[in-house]
C-alpha cells in the first residue's frame, strides 16, 4: 500500500502536474521521510544543493551531454509546479537527503535514441521507435472522456487535499496504473524494464540505510507497480549487465515554459504550462485570478476590457462548467468565456492570450555557481557586460554600429551565429537602410545551451571559438560561394585572426574555379563584405583585390557562358547578371584598397579620412575614386552592350542588359526604343520576344518605366496585340509572371494608359499626350513640395544638416 507506516512510500506522479505537485508536498509533510528518492539521473546528485540557491528560479532543467560529443544530450526539465522540483525543495528545506535514482546519464546518452528522445512518462532520453500506450489516454477513454487533459484536470487538478487524505491520490493512481500494467505490461518498451530494475536497486540501498518506512520515492506513475513488485537483486542486475556507456557531464540550465509545451517539441510536455503554473500558484479562486490576468494582458494591448468584463467572464466560465458536468471551470471553459466576453468572439486576441498566458514566456535562471563549460561562462560575462539579457520572449533590438557598445553586440551575435548558436535573427531594419544599422530579433531557447556546449570544442571564449570554427569551415567549404559568404561573416563578426586563413582559401578557390555561375554567386557576398568592412573600420585590402580579380574574370567568361541556354538556365543566368551588376556598382563605391570609407557629404564627396567621391577622382590619401575601381564599371557596361546585341544570347538576358544600360545612363531612350522595336519585330518568335520583355521590364522599376515612357508601352502593346492566336497561349504564362509582379497601382495606371490609347504620333515618333500628372516640362512648385519628404528619407534635417551619413550603404 501507499501510505505512512505501510512500508515504502511510492508517490506516483504526472510530470509537470500542479495537482501532483501539491499532493507530493502534502504527502511528504504527513510522512516526514528520512530519505527522498526522485526519478532523475544519479550523476546530478552533487547539483541538488544548487536548487536551494536564491538565484535558482525554475523552470530549469538538468542537462546531460556526452563529453566527447556535446551534441548528444538529454534534458530533465522541472518547473515550479513539477512534483520532482517540489520534492527537491522539500528535502532541502527540511535537511533531508535527496537522491536521483533513474538510469544514469552515462547509459542514457549511449543508448540508441529516437527522434523525440522521450520515455513513457515524459523524461527526455533515449527511446525506441515503437508504439507505446498513453496511460492518461486509456484512463480518460475508460472514464468516458475524449480529452485526456480534461480528465486529468477533473480528477487531479480540481481535487483538493483534505485532512487525513494526503496519500489517497497516490493510492488511486497506483491502482489504476497496476491495472494498466497488467493489461499492457511495459507497453512494449524494453528500456522501461531496465530503468525500473536500476531504480529498485537504489530503493533497496536507501531502505537498508534509513529503514523500510523512512523512504519516499517520487516517480512517474507508470513505474509505481514495477517498483512495488518483488524481484531479486540478481534478476535486476542481470537486466543492467552490458549496458552501453559513455562519459557524461551534467549541469543546470535555464528552461522556458514554451519548451515545456508540446508545441515546442518536448515529448514530455504539457499543452498549457502557463495555465498549470497559475493553478499551482493560485489554488484559491483560480478562475477569478486568471480572468484578471487576461484582462491585464488585453489592456496592455490597448483593448477595452473593464472589471465588468472580468465578472461576466467568470460567471460564464462557471456556467459552462456546470453545463458540461465539470467540478470547476477548466482551461476550455475559461478560454471559451474569454473569447466570448473579452475578445468579442475573435480568435485573434485569443491567440495572444494563448501565447502569452496559456503557454507563457517565462525563462528560468540558474546561479553562477552551477557547472558550465568555459565557453558558456565567457558568453555569460559578455551578456552581462553588453546588457543583452537572455529572454524567453522574442524582442527586437536596433543596433547603431557607430556606437562601440552596439558594435560589440553585433559582433557577439554574428560570432554566435557562426558557431551555430542562433540566439538572434537578422531582420530588415525599419529605421534606415545604411550598413551602420542592424535589426535583430532575439529569443533564447534552452537548446542553445547544448549548442554552446557543442561549440566549446572550438575554444574557451566566444572570440576564440568563432575564429577556430571559421578557419575550419573555410577548409571544409565545398564551393566558392560558401567561402565568400564565410569571409562576409568574418567581417561581420570582427574575426581579424580568421580572415587571413579564409582569404587564402578564397584566393585559391577563385583561381581554380572556372564556372561563371559560381563566380557570379561569390562576388556579391565579397562586395558586401567590403562594405561591412568599411563601416566597421576593418582593413579589407586583400578582400578588395580578390573581388576585383573575380569581377574581371566574370567579364571575360560571361558572354560565352550566356550563349545557347535553355529557358531555365537563361533565367538563372539573368539573376547572376543582376547580382554582378549590383556588386560592380557597390565595388565602384569602395576605395579599392581596403581603406575605411568616409562619410559622404551632400555633394557626394567623402570626408578627409579617405574614400570614394562622386566625380570619379581620388581623395587626399590617394585612394581610387568611384569611377569604377580600376575601370570596372566601363568594362562591365561594355560587357552588357555585347550581350544586348548577340543573337545567340537568350532574350531574357538581352532584355535585361538593355535595361541595365538604360538605368545606368549608358543608353538613351531612343536607342532603347530602337532595340525594343528590333526585339519585338515580326521576325522574332513570340516566346523569344516575351522573354526579352521579361528581361527588360521585369523586376523592380520595370512597370514605372512603361508608365513614364509611352513609346516603350506602345511598342509592348503593339507587339502583344499582334501575337498570333496559336502562339498566345505559349507566351501568356511568361507575360503574367512579368506583369503580375508589378505593384497594384502600377498595373492600374498601365491599364488606364492602354485603355486611353496612344497620343498623337508622327511616323512612330513619340507624341506626348501623357497621363494626368505628367507633363513635358518640370513643375517646380510641385517638385518643391516633395523635397521635405526626400530629406526625411535620406536622413537629413529640414535645414540641410545631416542626421545620418547618406553615402555609406544607402
Amino acid at each position: 500500500m501507499t501510505g505512512a507506516g505501510a512500508g515504502l512510500l511510492l508517490l506516483g506522479v504526472r510530470h509537470h502536474g500542479p495537482g501532483s505537485a501539491r499532493a507530493v508536498r502534502a504527502a511528504l509533510e504527513a510522512a516526514r521521510p528520512r530519505i527522498v528518492l526522485i526519478e532523475g539521473p544519479p550523476e546530478a546528485d552533487p547539483l541538488i544543493p544548487l536548487a536551494a540557491e536564491q538565484d535558482m528560479r525554475p523552470p530549469v532543467a538538468l542537462l546531460a551531454h556526452a563529453v566527447d560529443e556535446p551534441g548528444r544530450s538529454a534534458f530533465w526539465p522541472m518547473a515550479e509546479f513539477s512534483p520532482e522540483w517540489v520534492a527537491l525543495r522539500w528535502a532541502l528545506d527540511h535537511g533531508v537527503p535527496a537522491r536521483f535514482i533513474d538510469l544514469p546519464a552515462t547509459h542514457t546518452l549511449a543508448w540508441e535514441r529516437n527522434t523525440d528522445g522521450t520515455d513513457r512518462d515524459g523524461d527526455t532520453g533515449p527511446a525506441e521507435p515503437d508504439m507505446r500506450v498513453d496511460p492518461l489516454a486509456v484512463l480518460a477513454d475508460t472514464a468516458g472522456y475524449d480529452d485526456p487533459e480534461r480528465w486529468w484536470e477533473d480528477v487531479i487538478e480540481h481535487r483538493g487535499v483534505g485532512e487525513g487524505d494526503a496519500y489517497a491520490p497516490f493510492a488511486v493512481v497506483e491502482e489504476a496504473m497496476t491495472a494498466l500494467r497488467e493489461a499492457y505490461g511495459s507497453g512494449g518498451h524494453q528500456r522501461d524494464l531496465v530503468r525500473e530494475a536500476y531504480m529498485r536497486l537504489q530503493i533497496r540501498a536507501a531502505r537498508r540505510e534509513a529503514g523500510d518506512d523512512a523512504v519516499a520515492v517520487v516517480c512517474g506513475a507508470w513505474h509505481v507497480p514495477a517498483l512495488r513488485q518483488q524481484s531479486t537483486v540478481a534478476a535486476d542486475k542481470a537486466l543492467l549487465k552490458g549496458l552501453p556507456k559513455i562519459k557524461a557531464d551534467l549541469t543546470w540550465v535555464p528552461w522556458t515554459y514554451r519548451r515545456l509545451a508540446r508545441a515546442g517539441g518536448y515529448g514530455a510536455g504539457i499543452d498549457s504550462p502557463g495555465w498549470y503554473g497559475h493553478l499551482f500558484a493560485a489554488p484559491d479562486r483560480p478562475v477569478e485570478r486568471w480572468m484578471t490576468k487576461v484582462a491585464g494582458l488585453l489592456r496592455e494591448e490597448d483593448r477595452l476590457v473593464s472589471s465588468a468584463h472580468v465578472i461576466e467572464a467568470v460567471r460564464l466560465a462557471d456556467t459552462l462548467a456546470a453545463l458540461r458536468g465539470r467540478p470547476l471551470p477548466g482551461l476550455s471553459e475559461t478560454t471559451d468565456a474569454v473569447r466570448a466576453v473579452m475578445c468579442d468572439g475573435s480568435d485573434v486576441p485569443l491567440a495572444l492570450v494563448h501565447d502569452r498566458l496559456v503557454v507563457g514566456e517565462v525563462l528560468g535562471e540558474v546561479p553562477p555557481t552551477a557547472p558550465a563549460v568555459p565557453l558558456q561562462r565567457d558568453l555569460d560575462r559578455l551578456q552581462r557586460r553588453l546588457r543583452l539579457r537572455p529572454e524567453a520572449q522574442e524582442r527586437e533590438v536596433e543596433l547603431d554600429l557607430r556606437g562601440e557598445t552596439d558594435a560589440e553586440r553585433s559582433r557577439l551575435l554574428h560570432r554566435l551565429r557562426l558557431l551555430g548558436v542562433d540566439w538572434g535573427r537578422r531582420e530588415v531594419s525599419r529605421v534606415g537602410t545604411g550598413t551602420f544599422r542592424e535589426t535583430w530579433r532575439l529569443r533564447w531557447e534552452p537548446e542553445l545551451s547544448v549548442r554552446v556546449a557543442e561549440a566549446g570544442v572550438w575554444g574557451t571564449t566566444v572570440l576564440a571559438a568563432a575564429t577556430g570554427r571559421a578557419q575550419a569551415d573555410a577548409v571544409a567549404a565545398r564551393s566558392l560561394a560558401e567561402v565568400t559568404a564565410l569571409a562576409e561573416q568574418c567581417l561581420l563578426a570582427g574575426l581579424a585572426d580568421a580572415l587571413p586563413a579564409v582569404m587564402r582559401v578564397l584566393a585559391d578557390r577563385a583561381a581554380l574555379d572556372t564556372d561563371v555561375g559560381h563566380l557570379a554567386q561569390a562576388l556579391p557576398a565579397l562586395v558586401r563584405a567590403l562594405r561591412y568592412g568599411d563601416v566597421r573600420g576593418t582593413y579589407t585590402g586583400a578582400l578588395a583585390e580578390v573581388a576585383v580579380g573575380l569581377a574581371r574574370r566574370i567579364f571575360v567568361g560571361l558572354p560565352p557562358a550566356c550563349a545557347a541556354l535553355d529557358a531555365d538556365a537563361a533565367d538563372e543566368m539573368r539573376r547572376h547578371v543582376d547580382a554582378v551588376h549590383g556588386a560592380v556598382g557597390l565595388l565602384g563605391d569602395t576605395d579599392g584598397g581596403g581603406g575605411t570609407a568616409g562619410t559622404r557629404g551632400a555633394d557626394g564627396d567623402t570626408t578627409a579620412d579617405g574614400g570614394t567621391t562622386a566625380d570619379g577622382g581620388t581623395t587626399a590619401d590617394g585612394a581610387t575614386r568611384g569611377g569604377g575601381a580600376d575601370g570596372l564599371r566601363p568594362r562591365w557596361y561594355a560587357v552588357l552592350r555585347g550581350l544586348s546585341g548577340r543573337d545567340r544570347v537568350p532574350g531574357v538576358i538581352r532584355g535585361r542588359a538593355v535595361r541595365l544600360l538604360l538605368d545606368g545612363g549608358e543608353l538613351d531612350q531612343d536607342e532603347a526604343a530602337r532595340l525594343m522595336g528590333l526585339a519585338l519585330s515580326r521576325g522574332t518568335p513570340p516566346p523569344d520576344a516575351a522573354a526579352w520583355i521579361e528581361g527588360f521590364v521585369g523586376g523592380g522599376g520595370g512597370g514605372m518605366l512603361l508608365v513614364h515612357d509611352e513609346r516603350l508601352l506602345a511598342l509592348v502593346d503593339g507587339w502583344l496585340t499582334g501575337v498570333p492566336a496559336e502562339a498566345f497561349t505559349d507566351v501568356l504564362p511568361l507575360l503574367r509572371r512579368t506583369f503580375g509582379a508589378y505593384e497594384p497601382g502600377v498595373r492600374r495606371t498601365l491599364g488606364e494608359l492602354v485603355r486611353r490609347g496612344p497620343g498623337p504620333r508622327a511616323g512612330g515618333a513619340p507624341g506626348r499626350s501623357g497621363p494626368p500628372g505628367f507633363a513635358a516640362d518640370l513643375d517646380e512648385e510641385r517638385a518643391d513640395a516633395v523635397v521635405p519628404v526626400v530629406r526625411l528619407l535620406l536622413g537629413r534635417a529640414e535645414d540641410g544638416e545631416r542626421n545620418e551619413p547618406v553615402g555609406v550603404g544607402t
